[in-house]
């Protein structure tokens, strides 16, 4: 599939209309409207050619870009992350979205990154960064009962405690965060739902970075208490863009996983790197996976990729996974149909 939807944009609109019947997208004239974007329908015939053109120009395209950083352009990294990140993909027959970015070399790279994706867990780290804001902008600190919930809702990706803090931070204060943030293409989902939120590559990019590095919207000691939380991930949780992760940096990681779309699972993985100033955030959201196993697979070939090309002269300190029995239990309780 070498980078392209399988199932064509039209397949990805029709899924998020099903799930998101009446909570505001429209259908105009032969076009659909999803967040900011609007796909409009084409024959089924225009739309594989269009679809095979498409691919052979994504096989070809640069993925990394570089600018000039510290009196250096690295674009034969930038080159290498490329060919790297679509050679991992090559023949994947789920759908993908990639996210690189490393100041301190000056790279970045995206692929799919502005597509929705159903975030499943992933969106814990949304939450608690949404808390983490309100609490600041109340003038106090988080009380034991919500250190408690954001804790285990991070470290072992806790459906209660999520869906307690979700309903606690409530829609206004989580979209207020969104906004503040800039991730605009970040649809909350609807009512007590929150894996079915969709997110794009780009915008949990942003997030990653906003934890970071020193800015407006959170201060330091919300960015080091939420970094610290998904440096302690449960080690049955740890799969997906930590791999490869090399010796010296501090791995902090949110992963997601259901089949939100059964059969298919969605497959989700964050993560952000850090070592003094050289820090890196890779971002692997994935859906139309037969089985988990398959959507980590594809996540670990583009980390081990990206961590090798990004750390070259380190040893990879962190392993793959190996496929376990929990790979079958979803991460939260599934939403009904229609939902």
């Amino acid at each position: 599939m070498g980078g392209s939807n399988p199932h064509g944009d039209g397949w990805c609109v029709m899924r998020m209309m099903r799930r998101w019947r009446g909570v505001g997208k429209a259908v105009v004239a032969g076009s659909v409207t999803v967040g900011c974007a609007v796909l409009t329908a084409v024959p089924a015939q225009v739309a594989t050619a269009s679809q095979a053109r498409a691919g052979t120009a994504a096989a070809v395209a640069p993925i990394c870009r570089a600018w000039s950083h510290s009196g250096q352009k690295r674009t034969k990294l930038a080159a290498a992350l490329s060919a790297d990140i679509t050679h991992a993909l090559s023949g994947r027959g789920d759908r993908y979205s990639v996210a690189v970015l490393d100041e301190h070399l000056g790279v970045s790279c995206g692929l799919h990154a502005k597509q929705h994706f159903e975030s499943a867990s992933v969106v814990k780290a949304t939450i608690l960064a949404a808390l983490l804001r309100k609490a600041q902008s109340q003038h106090r600190g988080l009380t034991t009962t919500e250190k408690k919930r954001a804790w285990i809702m991070i470290t072992q990706s806790d459906n209660y405690a999520a869906s307690k803090l979700w309903n606690d931070v409530r829609r206004p204060s989580l979209q207020k965060f969104l906004n503040l943030a800039g991730m605009k293409d970040t649809v909350l989902g609807p009512g007590g739902y929150w894996g079915v939120t969709l997110l794009t590559a780009h915008d949990e990019q942003l997030l990653l970075w906003l934890l970071m590095r020193p800015n407006s919207v959170l201060t330091t000691a919300s960015r080091h208490y939420e970094l610290d939380l998904m440096a302690n991930v449960i080690p049955s949780q740890r799969w997906g863009t930590p791999a490869g992760a090399p010796a010296g940096f501090t791995v902090h990681v949110k992963n997601g996983w259901a089949p939100l779309n059964a059969p298919d699972w969605n497959v989700n993985s964050i993560g952000c790197f850090t070592h003094l100033t050289e820090n890196y955030s890779i971002v692997v959201l994935t859906d139309g996976n037969p089985d988990m196993a398959y959507g980590v697979t594809t996540i670990e070939d583009v980390a081990t990729k990206v961590h090798h090309d990004l750390n070259g002269s380190l040893a990879a300190a962190v392993p793959r996974t190996t496929p376990n029995p929990s790979w079958t239990v979803p991460d939260e309780p599934l939403p009904p149909p229609g939902v």
